[in-house]
């Protein structure tokens, strides 16, 4: 059953992918879609039994590597933090995978985009059940392949495939510091495999090592080289400007992406190092602070954006910082708590835009739209429903995981902690602001499309709402069904050994013990005052927004433009190395290697024999003429050899 629920979607995966001809598209929808389903239901019992019952297990598949001191088994390691992944991962990707039937109905390459979807999905168990961190990495390289393949799947678009090949690119950045992570673990406990480093972590708790000439704190070199590679495939600040731009993929991959499986892979990962990190606290104070800078950053991007997919692409950016600021202040579960509830409500929501799309003809531009509401009502109902997820309003789910990681974030009683909790109470408010700045100009107003449009706006079919309104369940109840099981009075039962938090840094306690009441209620407070100010601005005085933009113009493109951090990175990265690239090719390669070796070579010789060539001029009294100098030379040569 365990491995079953893990191979089920690479099994459908190859056969989708290779007898995709005989299969025709609904077999491969059948084949796949039945896989991963499969995988959810054996999922659920392996939760059931694993996070509720207690009976973590790792199960050894073959032996792996043995090479000198490293010797490593294919191994599923099975406890809570991995049984709660597998239910996040193959329930999203299931919802997505029968959505995907009406989303992509007229695509002409249905077999090979159900097969992407499905190696991702096994890509994503693989990195979530790993024993060791070479098992881990693989799946974390496969996941930046699979998502390569899937944002890039309509290759014939340039925008396309420019998209998958940033979004590769700027995952190898952090994945090399991931690599380095690995390597620096290895070099300091002798063995990768997470049980062996997990037991010798207290023992190396004050290990210094000379890097650059510079004594450092092993393990904080460690914790933000592991971080390195989490920033990428978490989209953090700095490493997030793939994010974006992999909206060019099908919005059923936006939603896979951004939803559940890649994006969290960072927050995974970190929280499953929990012991490490404990012993780590400024690589700690280093996360709080890029999380909490994350989630300021793209909430003020999300909140002037046009395209309905891009918002809520920032809006995940956002949360991620949510998650991370909450495992800087030791918060692992709090995190994992909201990465659970975001699952449900992004994927929700993402899925409801692609409703919208799919209602619009096509139109993701925002400005566009409006007054439809009336014509898809249950798509503009489950859109509600996920903002006020996303939002934090009680009793949706966000409520419950969002406000815990602010009240920890305060209760963290530092300073990189209550600066994570400024930035995120505003961040809160302006998610607010930006959810229902989408609901209105989506939905409500004078109708903005041109009538052609308007008169084909409909409801999308079944096979897509149905997703919709399993997903609505849990943005509905998987925050109040789970608070007690991941943050609150049953944690330590339910996380057992999962996840390690020093006494002295459990914020989740000192937040329960000691949280004043209005830290509580501010988070609220904030996030309906901004649903009221995108009320006053988009519905009341809809004047007020182009008003602000041409007087704030400085501010509104610097946000529009995304704080120029495309434009900064092709200055600074792009340009140099192209023209670094050019000098080495047109100096180095041309000029040098290819001008003195084969061209330098080639060119002399062409030389020599143009001006020999020119003594053979068919004139008798030449060839005569260089004969009697011929011998000349060669009697003056003999003469002075004799004489010396």
């Amino acid at each position: 059953m365990y491995v079953a629920a893990i191979f089920l979607p690479l099994l459908a995966a190859m056969v989708a992918g290779f007898f995709r001809h005989w299969l025709g598209d609904r077999g491969a929808q059948l084949v796949t879609t039945g896989a991963v389903f499969a995988s959810a239901a054996l999922s659920a019992v392996i939760f059931y039994q694993v996070a509720i019952g207690g009976q973590p297990q790792t199960i050894e598949l073959l032996k792996w590597i043995s090479s000198g001191d490293l010797q490593l088994s294919w191994a599923l390691k099975f406890d809570t933090l991995t049984a709660v992944m597998l239910i996040v991962v193959t329930w999203v990707s299931s919802c997505v995978h029968l959505y995907s039937w009406g989303y992509m109905h007229h695509d002409k390459s249905v077999p090979r985009f159900m097969a992407y979807l499905s190696l991702f999905t096994f890509m994503m168990l693989m990195l979530v059940t790993a024993d060791n961190l070479i098992q881990m990495f693989f799946g974390w390289e496969g996941v930046g392949l699979a998502s390569y393949l899937l944002i890039g799947f309509w290759y014939e678009k340039p925008s396309a495939n420019a998209a998958a090949i940033k979004a590769f690119v700027v995952n190898r950045v952090g994945d090399f510091g991931f690599a380095l992570g690995i390597c620096a673990v290895f070099f300091l406990f002798g063995s990768v495999n997470l049980d062996d480093i997990f037991a010798s972590v207290p023992q190396f708790a004050e290990t210094s090592v000379v890097f650059f000439g510079i004594e450092w704190h092993a393990l904080t070199i460690i914790g933000f080289l592991l971080f390195i590679g989490a920033m990428g495939k978490s989209a953090q600040l700095g490493l997030h400007t793939w994010l974006p731009d992999a909206m060019e993929g099908p919005t059923p991959v936006s939603a896979l992406i951004h939803a559940a499986t890649m994006v969290t892979a960072g927050v995974f990962m970190v929280s499953r190092m929990s012991p490490l990190y404990e012993y780590a606290p400024t690589a700690l104070a280093i996360i709080t602070v890029v999380g909490a800078t994350t989630a300021f950053f793209a909430a003020t991007i999300g909140c002037v954006q046009n395209d309905i997919k891009r918002v809520i692409a920032y809006s995940t950016c956002s949360q991620l910082g949510y998650m991370f600021f909450a495992i800087g202040v030791s918060a692992y579960q709090a995190a994992v708590f909201h990465l659970m509830t975001h699952a449900f409500f992004k994927a929700l929501l993402f899925l409801g835009a692609g409703s919208v799309i799919h209602a619009m003809s096509d139109e993701q531009d925002i400005r566009k739209m409006g007054g439809i509401w009336k014509a898809i009502p249950i798509t503009y109902t489950v859109m509600w429903i996920g903002n006020l997820a996303l939002a934090g309003i009680f009793p949706f789910a966000g409520y419950f995981s969002k406000d815990t990681i602010l009240e920890v974030a305060y209760a963290a009683n530092s300073g990189v902690g209550m600066y994570a909790f400024v930035l995120g109470v505003m961040g809160a408010g302006m998610t607010a602001f930006y959810s229902w700045r989408l609901l209105i100009m989506t939905f409500h107003g004078k109708p903005r499309a041109d009538e052609y449009v308007m008169n084909h706006v409909h409801e999308s079919p079944w096979v897509m709402l149905t997703p919709l309104l399993v997903l609505t369940v849990g943005a509905l109840f998987a925050g109040w069904v789970g608070y007690d099981w991941f943050v609150g009075e049953l944690r330590e039962t339910f996380w057992g050994h999962a996840i390690a938090v020093l006494e002295h840094n459990d914020s989740i306690h000192h937040a329960h013990e000691h949280t004043p009441g209005w830290v509580k209620l501010l988070p609220l407070v904030v996030s309906v005052s901004g649903i009221a100010l995108a009320y006053v601005f988009y519905m009341f005085f809809p004047g007020i927004p182009a008003a602000l933009a041409r007087w704030l113009r400085p501010v509104h493109l610097f946000l529009l433009n995304k704080w120029y951090f495309d434009e900064l990175y092709d200055i600074v990265f792009v340009r140099t190395a192209r023209a670094l690239g050019r000098g080495f090719w047109q100096g180095g390669d041309g000029a040098l290697i290819d001008g003195v070796g084969p061209d330098g070579v080639a060119a002399a010789t062409r030389d020599i024999a143009r001006r020999v060539g020119r003594l053979q001029s068919g004139m008798l009294y030449h060839y005569a003429f260089a004969m009697i100098i011929g011998v000349a030379a060669f009697v003056t040569w003999y003469m002075v050899h004799k004489a010396g």
